[in-house]
């Protein structure tokens, strides 16, 4: 957790040998400007046009007559972690829940934007960059089968929720989540959270010795049914220019399958959602076609699932929290990095 903490940047001007006409009258300056003032005496009135408060110069020093009276509109992108897929016959990860508050752009889940929060200057603020879900084999215990939801992004008030783990063998069903998990083994993809994302694909009935695993629902879209003849694609993830540039973010994972005999192929994979979501796998008793893969850092992309037993499935991709305020400001990070 990062406490985030608002200052004033400083205007740069000569500024020396500005005057006060009278200390009756008050003349709007910066902070520079004032710092830079000379000749002045004590009981000098200016107002401070950066801080937004009257200042009085006491003989030493200018001494502000209140605290900040601004407060700085802020813009942000919050997106929580992505879950991981799961291994056996494994769903994709959801996304990691979808915020936004910038220039129209919607929020995950269809939801319209968010209107912009008022910070003010001086104040500590709560930052926390959510984890994405870990692979439940990335330790080496290839016995685990399950997935693991992505942890929370907030940024003051605003909280997005981790992407919902997937469902596996063991654990059909896919969980809620920001963007709901893929379901397995003939169960339903979780729920998305109202406003930040969408549900996770269901997975095909069981048939035969073909086990087919629903897609990660995503930011825009629910994650793909599986089917007979192809896992389910992840959901696709929201654009945003916030940052000056169009980038896509939180796509589901696609979903995982088993097909026994020897006719699985590429074209079954179950692909991740633009936006970070990682690949599926799909596998036969002899083959793995394309190894999972992880949903990309700091898109809360979510993870892709794995066909078989004792394989590590895609780790989820790990959140992001996106800020955008007037130059005039700058954020000061207290807690070691955002």
């Amino acid at each position: 957790m990062s406490t985030l903490q608002v200052n004033t940047i400083s205007e740069s001007t000569s500024g020396n040998g500005i005057n006060l006409s009278s200390n009756l009258g008050l003349r709007s300056l910066t902070t520079t400007q004032i710092g830079n003032l000379s000749g002045m005496t004590e009981g000098d009135i200016v107002y401070d046009s950066t801080l937004g408060t009257i200042k009085v110069y006491n003989g030493t020093m200018w001494a502000a007559m209140s605290d900040n009276t601004y407060t700085i509109s802020t813009s942000y992108v919050v997106i929580a972690g992505g879950a991981s897929g799961a291994p056996q016959h494994g769903g994709g990860g959801g996304a990691g829940g979808y915020r936004s508050a910038w220039n129209s752009e919607n929020s995950g889940g269809g939801n319209s934007a968010e209107t912009a929060i008022s910070l003010t200057a001086g104040t500590g603020y709560t930052v926390t960059v959510g984890a994405g879900g870990a692979s439940p084999n990335a330790t080496g215990s290839l016995s685990v089968d399950t997935s693991n939801n992505g942890s929370n992004s907030v940024f003051s008030s605003i909280t997005s929720t981790g992407g919902g783990a997937s469902g596996s063998w063991e654990n059909h069903a896919g969980v809620l989540g920001g963007s709901g998990g893929g379901g397995s083994t003939g169960q339903a993809g979780g729920a998305g959270t109202a406003s930040q994302g969408y549900a996770g694909g269901s997975a095909a009935a069981v048939s035969g010795s073909i086990y087919t695993s629903g897609g990660g629902g995503g930011a825009s879209a629910v994650g793909a049914n599986g089917t007979t003849s192809k896992a389910g694609d992840g959901g696709a993830g929201l654009v945003s220019t916030i940052t000056g540039a169009s980038v896509t973010r939180g796509g589901g994972g696609g979903g995982g399958m088993y097909r026994g005999g020897n006719d699985a192929a590429n074209s079954m994979i179950g692909a991740g959602g633009t936006g970070g979501g990682g690949d599926g796998s799909v596998t036969n008793s002899q083959n793995e076609f394309n190894a999972e893969e992880a949903g990309t850092a700091n898109t809360g992309g979510g993870g892709g699932g794995h066909g078989s037993y004792n394989s590590a499935s895609g780790a989820g991709g790990s959140g992001v929290v996106i800020l955008r305020y007037a130059n005039d400001w700058t954020l000061a990070n207290s807690g070691g990095g955002l």
